[in-house]
């Protein structure tokens, strides 16, 4: 094993587990509540280069742990935790040098998977209520004191898992809770919240069950299954330039499960590993070029290992500029071509699908309907952070197409798309929509402002 034996301080080189004592069974939940958080888990640090040295209980304070994050300098690390048994789950953070921890949110509400971002904040998940009846887990951001809290995601969508990728962009587990459950998706955002858009489809089905790793040659790797009910599943790694279109199994040849997946060096990958269910997963080291599992690292028949992390110092990602401006109430969405879908392979305008309008849909009300122009494609201004979907109508309002997926734009956020359901990689014709002349339609449709609720300045 190439492990750093120069150490600057007592955790350099070692690698951060979750244990977990309880057997681990199938799940008939198909929800996106993430697998990794059960009750009495513990974050531990193990010495690879010393392979008799006790394990270094990280999180002996805490009734559970998990969902460990490691600075970019190597020096700290997040982590969600209970302090006591039914606590909310809150985030926390641990300063290796002294291994004293400090509470970084404070919330009745879970606050889980945190990570760092470039321009020293934290993103993370927490329990939202985003109707009555219905709750989620919504992206959010802080400072590293819980200070200056900010909700950045606002569709009904859980979102879970997030990690930072090397262009700035938070990539993150997202599956959609109402009006129903859909399957699991990667979902990429920029940090402010804006530009989120699908970056992989998940399998029909199955069960995406860790967060996006990126290695050093623009791979990514994670777990991910066939069965949602499944406990772990097969090592996938995507490129970052094709993502929806590059999916490889670098497992399928090896019989048994994995659980946990992170990056270790450009061919050598830390997994958890387990031959048969009447195992536990114990962690290894995984060959990329090889498609193999070469040495144990550690092992314990009393618990299971299902997250692990390298501690050493890594490179900052990019920071992003933010477009968001929280003087403005609204966001502006043009599409070219209502009529264009994934299915077509012309951009002809005279579609057989005969769509002339489209239907704006809310979280429990219809937000207007909008006839489109000639050429199919329609401009919006609409009230910021609201969720919506888009649905196309014929001209007797019969439904076409849709509804899509859920939709939001942060204030002042300008985004454009295609057509409806387009291929995500198409590229948009090089003319001007005749939508883009007039100025956008208010959505909702003039009723809020009408009434001086809000205005759409």
């Amino acid at each position: 094993m190439l492990f750093n034996a120069c150490k600057e301080q007592a955790t350099d080189g070692m690698i951060v587990m979750t244990q977990v004592a309880t057997n681990l069974v199938n799940s008939n939940d198909s929800s996106v509540k993430d697998i990794l958080y059960h009750s009495k888990s513990r974050i531990v640090a193990l010495n690879p280069n010393k392979s008799g040295e006790s394990l270094m209980v990280l999180s002996k304070d805490f009734f559970s742990a998990c969902a460990p994050n490691i600075s970019y300098d190597g020096k700290q690390m997040l982590f969600a935790a209970q302090k006591n048994q039914n606590d909310p789950w809150q985030i926390w953070e641990l300063n290796f040098d002294n291994l004293k921890y400090k509470q970084v949110t404070d919330s009745p509400q879970n606050a889980i998977d945190p990570t760092y971002l470039p321009d020293g904040t934290i993103a993370f998940s927490k329990t939202v209520s985003f109707n009555k009846l219905n709750t989620s887990l919504a992206l959010f951001t802080c400072n590293l004191d819980g200070t200056n809290l900010k909700q950045i995601g606002f569709n009904p969508n859980a979102h879970v898992a997030s990690s930072v990728l090397m262009d700035g962009r938070i990539v993150a587990i997202s599956q959609q809770m109402f009006p129903y459950q859909s399957d699991k998706n990667f979902m990429i955002l920029r940090p402010d919240g804006t530009k989120e858009e699908l970056f992989y489809q998940g399998l029909k089905g199955g069960n995406l069950q860790t967060r996006a790793c990126e290695t050093s040659d623009g791979k990514l790797v994670f777990i991910e299954s066939d069965n949602r009910n499944q406990v772990g599943g097969n090592v996938i790694s995507i490129n970052y330039n094709r993502p929806l279109h590059s999916r490889l199994n670098l497992t399928s040849n090896i019989n048994g499960d994995f659980y946990a997946v992170s990056a270790l060096n450009a061919n050598k990958l830390l997994v958890s590993y387990r031959a048969s269910k009447s195992e536990r997963f114990a962690l290894f080291e995984f060959n990329i070029e090889d498609k193999t599992l070469e040495q144990v690292i550690y092992k314990d028949n009393d618990f299971d290992v299902l997250e692990v992390v390298y501690i050493q110092k890594h490179e900052r990602p990019r920071k992003l500029p933010s477009e968001v401006n929280l003087d403005s109430k609204t966001g502006l969405l043009l599409c070219q071509d209502i009529n264009f879908t994934a299915a077509q392979t012309t951009t002809d305008s005279t579609s057989t699908l005969n769509a002339t309008k489209i239907e704006v849909l809310g979280i429990d009300k219809s937000l207007g309907i909008v006839s489109v122009e000639k050429d199919g494609s329609f401009y919006l201004k609409i009230i910021a952070d609201t969720p919506f979907r888009i649905q196309t109508l014929d001209q007797n309002n019969r439904v076409v197409k849709g509804p899509g997926s859920w939709l939001y734009l942060r204030p002042s956020e300008r985004r454009g798309c295609v057509g409806c359901h387009e291929d995500p990689e198409q590229v948009p014709e090089n003319r001007q929509p005749l939508s883009a002349n007039n100025n956008p339609v208010l959505i909702p449709v003039l009723a809020e402002v009408l009434n001086n609720k809000v205005s759409l300045k």
